[in-house]
């Protein structure tokens, strides 16, 4: 079973939740952990897992042949990205940071002064520690689209799984391309929020967003004993959705994520109980 781990909001405690999640369920059946956070993957550090890098993920980018160019622009046009810059009576000027390897550009060019190269893009990480495997990814400093990165990363564990019983999915925060791309293919999503006026924002936002892709959900509320619970309750009841969980704010909790040990929370067991 495919879960995400899911929230809208930073800082909410998702990573905090996965790998808590991913302990348990690994001492009865074979489990892994994906990090799909690319910008940030922390999973390694909160368990102490030491990643080897096995893959790097690589990107398809225009490559121009201006000897063939007649200034027209429609490779400029047809840019949904803004990647090709045109200024009439000049060739186009390409911005690599900003391309998703589309390949409109090689389609449309009517003199096929376009071609394809690659450029690296992120690199894909393997670790085992605590009787689970964890693969994550990572986006290389500068690029600016995570969606490419997500999926190399899920084609490479499609690939290679190892019949797995359980995988945990770590998104990012947010709603963006990357986490779309993350939540695909799921089967739950937990939606961890926090008691706050922000935390009940971003939920209704991810919350939206998983009705539209179709996948059930579930709240957890992390933090559950500071700020007012009522934000989240009122949350859960317009998308009449379950809270299946409220892990509190606790000094063993922090020195757990200090000390980069799995959490060993009493609610975390709870929540797995709920699920089942």
């Amino acid at each position: 079973m495919r879960i995400a781990v899911t929230g809208g909001k930073g800082g909410t405690g998702k990573s905090i939740v996965s790998t808590a999640l991913a302990f348990e369920l690994s001492k009865k059946q074979k489990t892994l952990l994906m990090d799909l956070d690319v910008e940030c993957p922390n999973d390694h550090l909160i368990l102490s897992i030491k990643r080897e890098k096995v893959k790097d993920i690589f990107q398809k980018i225009p490559k121009f042949d201006f000897s063939k160019c007649v200034k027209c622009g429609t490779c400029s046009k047809v840019c949904k990205e803004n990647a090709i810059v045109f200024i009439e009576g000049q060739y186009p000027r390409f911005i690599p940071e900003q391309c998703t390897g589309c390949n409109a550009c090689c389609i449309a060019c009517p003199t096929k002064a376009i071609s394809q190269t690659e450029k690296k893009i992120g690199e894909i990480y393997y670790g085992k520690g605590y009787g689970m495997d964890l693969v994550s990814g990572e986006m290389v400093i500068g690029y600016e689209e995570a969606g490419p990165v997500v999926n190399a990363v899920k084609e490479y564990v499609k690939k290679t799984e190892k019949g797995y019983k359980h995988i945990i999915i770590d998104t990012s925060a947010g709603t963006h391309c990357g986490v779309i791309s993350a939540l695909m293919g799921c089967e739950l999503a937990l939606c961890v929020t926090e008691p706050t006026p922000f935390g009940k924002h971003d939920l209704e936002l991810i919350l939206d967003l998983l009705n539209v892709l179709g996948i059930p959900a579930k709240i957890i509320i992390n933090r559950s004993d500071i700020g007012d619970k009522k934000l989240i309750g009122t949350i859960s009841k317009k998308y009449k959705t379950e809270i299946i969980g409220e892990i509190p704010y606790k000094k063993s909790i922090l020195d757990a994520y200090s000390k980069g040990v799995p959490v060993k929370e009493k609610e975390i067991e709870n929540i797995l109980r709920v699920l089942k």
